[in-house]
C-alpha cells in the first residue's frame, strides 16, 4: 500500500492510515492485532504500527493486551463519529456494498461483485475529482434472476454512502468475453481500475 495521501480524502497522511481507519471505524466491534491489520491491508507492519500509534494517542483508536497480543479497535474520542462519517463517504463503498449485497452474494447466481469507474480509480491512487457516484458490477450466472433485489441493495448502499450506487448487471457468459475485443463496454471496464468486493469471488 503506497504511503502518499489518498486521492479520495487527501487530508489524510497516507493510504495506510486510510486503510487502518476504514477497517476499524467501519467495524467498531472488530479487534485486530497489528499484524492482522497489516495483512488485511497488504501494508508494511512498521507503517501500520506508526499509524496506529498516532491514532491511539489522539483517542481515535484504542488497544488492549491479551497475552502477548495487542488488539486494536476503534476508540471513544469525540472525533470518532465525525471521522467515521468522512471515512464512510470516502472509502466505504467496498465495505458497504459488500454488506448490502451480502444476501445476494450468498446466492449461487451471483458469481462476481466489484466496484469500477471513477471511485475505483481514486481508491487505487489515480488523481482526479471526487466521484459523483459509485459503479458496481454484478456478475450473474447465466439465467434469469429477479433484479429488483440488486437495485434495492444498491439504493441502500447509496443512502449509507451519501452518493448514488449504480449497479451494472452482466451474465457470466458475457463477462467471460471481456478483454477479447467482443464487448467494448466490458473491455473498457477491465482496462481501467477495478476493485473486487470480497463478499463474493473476485469478479476480476
Amino acid at each position: 500500500m503506497r504511503s502518499d495521501a489518498p486521492p479520495l480524502l487527501p487530508i489524510l497522511r497516507s493510504r495506510t492510515q486510510a486503510g487502518v481507519l476504514t477497517v476499524l471505524l467501519l467495524n467498531p466491534d472488530l479487534e485486530l492485532s497489528q499484524t492482522e491489520l497489516a495483512e488485511r491491508l497488504g501494508a508494511p507492519l512498521t507503517s501500520v504500527i506508526d499509524e496506529v500509534r498516532r491514532l491511539e494517542r489522539a483517542g481515535i483508536l484504542a488497544s488492549r493486551s491479551v497475552g502477548r497480543a495487542r488488539l486494536i479497535r476503534a476508540g471513544e474520542s469525540i472525533l470518532v463519529g465525525p471521522l467515521t462519517e468522512l471515512v464512510v463517504r470516502a472509502f466505504g463503498p467496498v465495505e458497504i456494498v459488500g454488506e448490502e449485497f451480502a444476501e445476494l452474494a450468498a446466492r449461487t447466481e451471483v458469481v462476481g461483485l466489484a466496484v469500477f469507474g471513477s471511485w475505483a480509480a481514486r481508491y487505487l491512487g489515480e488523481a482526479g475529482p471526487d466521484p459523483a457516484d459509485v459503479d458496481v458490477l454484478v456478475v450473474l450466472e447465466d439465467g434469469a434472476m429477479d433484479r429488483e433485489p440488486i437495485y434495492a441493495a444498491a439504493d441502500r448502499a447509496g443512502v449509507r454512502l451519501g452518493r448514488p450506487v449504480n449497479p451494472t448487471v452482466v451474465t457470466a457468459a458475457r463477462w467471460g468475453r471481456r478483454g477479447h475485443g467482443e464487448d467494448p463496454f466490458l473491455d473498457e471496464v477491465v482496462s481501467r481500475p477495478i476493485v473486487a468486493v470480497p463478499a463474493v469471488d473476485e469478479a476480476t
